[in-house]
């Protein structure tokens, strides 16, 4: 007959003591973050354009700080080409939908791009989380341009077509400046040079007439070039822009604000997937705006804090859904389409 081997009573309070230890832990608010803590390794951000632009400014400005919420880095991957096509393919098709790849774009050219030709993969399937900044477009010549002002150039388009350059072909101020060919017959040829550096260069040299570019991008490079026209309500940045009029106030138009916004993006399977992770990232996110450390960050690397206009999922979708609505517009402008009656 075998013994019933009994337990003694300091085992028995050991293990009763462990046994409750796991189940508080396990019904604490501590639980998904002794299950599995997040982010565990750095994380890759995918950019549509070439380093040294306004989206690599902002992104590498923003990371600096963000990084510190998350006590892990990121690692930026550039895949400038095709207007961004190359950099969504990529981020769509090649990386996986886990919270720990994320994409960095220009809402305004990448979503006007897809209104001129949709891409191959399901628009639903990845979301905007992040607003940056908006960015309204503007008109600029080169310091040495015999053109001074905006009607310099309107009344010159009205005897030739001019050049233009631009970034992207779809894009907010190429919008803009086809809508003022379309408002005064003036006759502009929209030519595109592959990112802001490019488009400036362009002006600077007088290898193009004049140029349209986000406005910061334009600050930025100072007395190398001219303001004449800001498509926005407002001119922000005043004698930066070199006091530029509006288009509205000075030609009567009413064109909803042209901006462009840098925003972070994320596969929608990835929040589905992991709701926990997703939530780090969003709390995280407006906690890099009131960081003092981010404003520092952001005037040193010479960014406009006028346009720094933090927004979530909500505020994303509406300059989704706004910047679309702005593309259906003047598609006819921007891919040679017939207009529709």
């Amino acid at each position: 007959m075998s013994k019933t081997l009994k337990p003694t009573r300091r085992k028995f309070i050991k293990a009763a003591v462990a046994t409750a230890g796991v189940a508080a832990i396990a019904g604490s608010p501590f639980k998904s973050a002794f299950a599995a803590k997040f982010p565990e390794r750095n994380i890759n951000v995918i950019v549509p354009t070439r380093e040294g632009g306004g989206a690599d400014r902002n992104l590498r400005t923003f990371t600096s700080v963000w990084k510190n919420y998350l006590n892990v880095n990121f690692e930026p991957g550039y895949f400038p080409g095709a207007s961004g096509r190359v950099a969504y393919e990529v981020y769509m098709g090649k990386r996986e939908p886990d919270c720990y790849n994320l994409i960095f774009g220009n809402m305004g050219p990448e979503l006007l791009n897809w209104v001129v030709k949709k891409p191959t993969f399901d628009l639903n399937a990845y979301l905007y989380f992040g607003q940056v900044d908006t960015d309204p477009g503007c008109v600029f010549v080169g310091a040495k341009s015999k053109f001074k002002t905006i009607d310099d150039i309107v009344a010159a388009g009205k005897k030739r077509k001019l050049n233009v350059g631009t970034s992207r072909m779809a894009h907010p101020a190429s919008i803009g400046i086809l809508a003022l060919g379309e408002k005064t017959g003036a006759q502009f040829n929209l030519i595109p040079l592959s990112g802001g550096k490019n488009t400036v260069a362009g002006a600077v040299t007088g290898e193009m007439d004049f140029s349209v570019l986000t406005s910061g991008s334009v600050a930025a490079a100072g007395k190398a070039v001219r303001t004449v026209l800001i498509f926005d309500d407002k001119n922000k940045l005043g004698a930066r822009l070199n006091n530029a009029p509006t288009m509205n106030d000075h030609f009567g138009t009413k064109l909803p604000p042209l901006l462009s916004a840098r925003a972070f993006g994320i596969h929608r399977a990835a929040i589905d997937k992991y709701p926990d992770r997703f939530k780090v990232l969003q709390d995280t996110f407006f906690k890099v705006f009131k960081d003092p450390a981010f404003k520092m960050a952001y005037l040193k690397a010479k960014g406009d804090w006028e346009y720094v206009n933090p927004g979530g999922v909500k505020e994303c979708e509406k300059y989704s859904k706004d910047i679309a609505e702005i593309g259906e517009r003047y598609k006819s402008l921007l891919s040679g389409a017939p207009k529709k009656k």
